[in-house]
């Protein structure tokens, strides 16, 4: 049994097969947690989680003659032109990971373009992160992987694609050249840099009428770092939490393509000590047929945040 990147483990399956052996388990790396990365085998072959090739090993340690069983559910998973021995070929493959994701991602932004040809780069954007979802097929929020626990925004982002909605996602928070240019300044870039984007061979000072800051960015999703001066010593018992408060809590909307504008803040609430260095959340809007949804994370500082 091998704990090995995917990238070796077929070749490393198939030096077994050509070593004699009748099949194969791979374990998933420490830092995989609970993945286990499938590969196109020349062999019996199973991937099993971390976790999963730490009690094998103990099995295995603790008897002479360990027996193991691999029952083949009907599956062929391979890739054209890898080994000069395997010769299965099959149209498609089943991979998983960020590395993946991108081309999902950018095919539903293509599909997207092409029924929307008038939506901004901004608006497919916001289309598909809006409409995303974050529960899994089981009813229970998504899991990071690398701990087995249920995910943040800082791990699954918004959530899982759904073409379908993105399609028809109800409103957009849409950005066009200038609220880039906008942030752009707001990060302090220079016109020179800035210049480079445009190509359009201006020398504008583009930044010199510009004010704001980064966050006015019209992204569909929020975040808020929290600054204190409380006492580091000060250590109440209350848990301290977040007000938001949106205004104007209804938006209405008397045509299409109609822009709308509201503030959110946010507030702490309590000067007490918080179990984690980051609080998420979520804001929705619903018309009763959709609904948009943005991630919120919130830092909280340093000095706040309770010792483990």
């Amino acid at each position: 049994m091998q704990s090995l990147p995917e990238i070796f483990n077929v070749a490393q399956g198939e030096a077994v097969k050509l070593a004699g052996s009748t099949g194969a388990i791979f374990g998933s790396t420490e830092e995989d947690g609970e993945l286990a990365s499938t590969s196109p085998h020349v062999l019996p072959a199973t991937a099993v989680t971390f976790a999963a090739a730490k009690k094998i090993k103990r099995y295995i340690s603790k008897h002479a003659s360990p027996v193991a069983t691999i029952v083949f559910q009907g599956t062929v998973v391979s890739q054209d032109g890898i080994l000069d021995s395997d010769k299965r070929r099959v149209k498609y493959n089943i991979v998983s990971g960020t590395s993946m994701s991108c081309p999902h991602v950018s095919g539903v932004a293509a599909l997207l373009r092409q029924a929307r040809p008038d939506w901004s780069p901004a608006a497919i954007k916001s289309a598909m992160m809006t409409t995303a979802y974050v529960m899994d097929n089981a009813g229970s929020v998504i899991k990071d992987m690398s701990t087995g626990k249920a995910s943040t925004p800082f791990a699954r982002g918004s959530g899982h694609v759904d073409p379908n909605r993105a399609l028809d996602p109800g409103l957009v928070y849409d950005a066009g050249v200038k609220d880039y240019i906008s942030f752009l300044c707001a990060l302090r870039y220079t016109s020179k840099e800035i210049a480079i984007f445009m190509r359009d061979g201006s020398k504008a000072d583009y930044c010199s009428t510009r004010t704001g800051s980064s966050g006015d960015l019209n992204y569909p999703a929020f975040s808020a770092v929290f600054h204190s001066d409380m006492d580091e010593d000060h250590q109440p018992s209350r848990r301290a939490s977040v007000r938001v408060t949106v205004e104007p809590r209804k938006l209405e909307f008397t045509a299409m393509q109609q822009t709308q504008e509201y503030v959110i803040t946010f507030a702490p609430r309590g000067a007490a000590r918080v179990a984690d260095r980051y609080t998420f959340g979520s804001i929705a809007w619903s018309d009763g047929e959709h609904r948009v949804t943005s991630p919120i994370a919130i830092t909280w500082p340093a000095s706040q945040v309770a010792a483990s």
